[in-house]
């Protein structure tokens, strides 16, 4: 074996090592067919109902080398989706999200937690009717590979719990519960991407 070419071999090999381990972190879109907020509260006592914004817009980032990531998203609230178009305007109202003064909701990450490859916790800031307050989401599944049109994509699913009276919407609290519980589903890909129906 020649040495020289062993030595250039062994060269290479520790410079594309070291590349990888500065990998630049991944930006990724939300796909707006496959990215939603839910959310869900007792009613009454009667039942307990769900809603869910349908547009969110904004960056999910990721460096899987280094193990850190960061979440910035936009909230149209007046894209809220109760099951009927009166209730729709209801909740849009003052004493609710108030979606005349405050027509968006945004979520700024402060802090991501990673178990081995996977984000399980992210911590940042909820502004919500003008008010910002700490919340943390929980991260229940996390997928990192290619989607179906072979775009590199992540997937996850995750959870929050808020206090409607933190936001000043506590109308109707105890009979309608001040907590609301929170469910994320979120399917992005990198920055540029056309987002498919799949």
């Amino acid at each position: 074996m020649n040495p020289f070419r062993t030595a250039l071999a062994a060269l290479g090999l520790a410079v594309a090592a070291s590349g990888a381990a500065v990998a630049a972190p991944i930006a990724f879109v939300p796909n707006p067919n496959h990215t939603f907020v839910r959310f869900s509260y007792d009613h009454f006592g009667f039942s307990r109902q769900q809603s869910r914004f349908d547009k969110i817009t904004g960056t999910v980032t990721l460096d899987p080398v280094a193990r850190t990531g960061a979440v910035d998203l936009l909230i149209d609230t007046k894209s809220i989706d109760t099951g009927s178009a009166l209730f729709n305007e209801h909740i849009q109202k003052p004493e609710f999200l108030d979606t005349g003064q405050y027509p968006t909701a945004t979520f700024k990450s402060t802090a991501v937690k990673f178990k081995g490859d996977a984000p399980v916790t992210i911590i940042g800031n909820l502004t919500l009717k003008g008010i910002t307050r700490p919340l943390t989401i929980h991260v229940t599944s996390f997928k990192h590979a290619l989607n179906t049109l072979r775009q590199d994509s992540i997937g996850a699913n995750a959870t929050a719990i808020i206090k409607r009276s933190d936001y000043q919407m506590a109308k109707y609290v105890p009979l309608v519960s001040d907590d609301l519980d929170v469910s994320i589903a979120i399917e992005a890909a990198t920055a540029g991407s056309t987002p498919g129906a799949q």
